[in-house]
Order: C-alpha cells, then structure tokens, then sequence
C-alpha cells in the first residue's frame, strides 16, 4: 500500500509514498506491517503502530512506535507498507484487491492457457495484467477482456488471442 522513501527530520519521522487510490487513505489504518520481502511470508514483515501522520503534497509524513531518531527512520527506507487483510473493507462486487489476482491462473475463451496473473499496475485509463507463461502478455483489466475472476478457484477466463 506505500513505501517509506527516505527519514524526515531528525525525531524518527518518515516520508512514505502511498500506492493507493487516495494520499490519505492508509491514515485509516492504526496498524502497518513493514518489510522488505514476500508479503505472504509474514515472519518477513514486522508490526508497527502509527502514532501520527499528516500529508505533505503528494506523499505521507508518519511517525511510527519505536521509531524516535533519525537513524532507526533511515533503517526502515525501502520497506514496503502492508495492512493487516482483516482490517480491509470487502470488496464490492465485480471488484478486487490486487493481491487477489496475483497467482491467479489465465486461460481464454478457447480454453488455451496463458499463464499467471504476476503482477498489476495502474494507468490513466485502466488497470494492467501482467501475465507470465509461455511469453509474458499485458492484459488491460476491463469487462471487455476479463470475462470471469475467479478467486476462490484461482482461475480468470479472458477474451485474449494468445498471438498477442
């Protein structure tokens, strides 16, 4: 949902750049997992309490629990900011966290597998798919293409020739 960029000051204060759809929507969250690593290996992740938060222009000034100088905020630069699942909002219908659709496996209409759902990013005008299997496709993620998400079943059935 973020990552820390860089310390701010000298009182363990930190700039974060929120990968969200608004600036300010991790101030709805109290609690964040940081870590570098793989999000669903949580022994790589550690829990951190927000104790204050402000916006400064397009990024985030925070002050996490137990980090109270300069040096113990320029250890956290790089970590990516996570939220506990439980504490998200459902989505609503026909809608999706990104991490729900990584892993997810692709195939068309002509039942010819595409591969893997590896990674999502947004553009001015829709969300992307990369997809990875016998050569690695981009997808746009609309109703046009994306015919069916599946996440209970890992599986998305898309209107995609494989030539492309």
């Amino acid at each position: 949902m973020g990552r820390i960029v860089a310390p701010y000051g000298v009182y363990g204060w930190v700039k974060v750049l929120p990968d969200t759809e608004y600036v300010d929507s991790l101030f709805d969250y109290d609690r964040w997992m940081l870590g570098r690593g793989d999000p669903k290996r949580p022994e790589q992740w550690q829990p951190y309490t927000v104790e204050t938060a402000k916006v400064h222009n397009d990024m985030l000034l925070v002050k996490l629990e137990g980090v109270n100088d300069r040096d113990a905020a320029f250890a956290c630069k790089g970590m990516y900011v996570a939220v506990f699942r439980d504490e998200l909002p459902e989505p609503e219908e026909d809608e999706y966290y990104w991490s729900d659709l990584i892993g997810l496996q692709v195939r068309n209409q002509q039942g010819m597998d595409l591969g893997q759902v590896a990674d999502v990013f947004a553009t001015g005008a829709n969300d992307v798919l990369v997809v990875k299997g016998d050569q690695e496709r981009l997808l746009p993620f609309v109703a046009q293409v994306v015919l069916e998400v599946d996440v209970a079943a890992k599986t998305m059935l898309v209107d995609w020739d494989p030539e492309f």
